[in-house]
């Protein structure tokens, strides 16, 4: 597996961000956003993360990240954190945050176990008035509210 960053264009990406993220039409507010890099093996793109820069310099944001399913619990997505992590040490960020659905318990274990800590959360963020479906289910539990983590760097 090698991470690098990712200059192309990022419609090439469209399944990975589809897969982390339900909307298509918030995925669409912000996958020309930041920088992506992307774990390959061979020639083949296993999976992406999205980095972006906040209104505070030293806070750096995961936007998106998927890992294609195929590949999942293999360390992919540790190792890209990892580079994003290094990538935000280098320009002077003190923090990473990060925000995903409460229902996702994958995500919310994923992340807690890199050190991330729940710092905030948004009631109602996910619904048909910001483009997800009506009475979606994440593990069984309905998705409507997002909790943001921080990793303190």
């Amino acid at each position: 597996m090698h991470i690098e960053m990712y200059d192309a264009d990022r419609s090439a990406l469209l399944p990975l961000f589809a897969l982390a993220d339900d909307a298509q039409a918030q995925i669409s507010t912000y996958i020309s956003l930041g920088e992506v890099l992307v774990a390959r093996h061979d020639d083949v793109i296993m999976a992406h993360l999205q980095l972006l820069e906040t209104d505070d310099p030293s806070v750096f944001e995961i936007k998106s990240m998927a890992v294609s399913q195929t590949r999942q619990g293999e360390g992919i997505g540790r190792g890209l954190v990892a580079v994003a992590v290094a990538r935000c040490r280098d320009r002077g960020g003190r923090q990473l945050i990060v925000s995903t659905a409460t229902a996702d318990i994958g995500n919310l274990r994923f992340y807690q176990r890199l050190g991330f800590r729940m710092y905030r959360i948004v009631q109602d963020a996910f619904g048909p008035s910001t483009g997800y479906p009506a009475n979606a289910l994440v593990d069984g539990i309905p998705l409507r509210d997002q909790v943001s983590l921080m990793l303190q760097l």
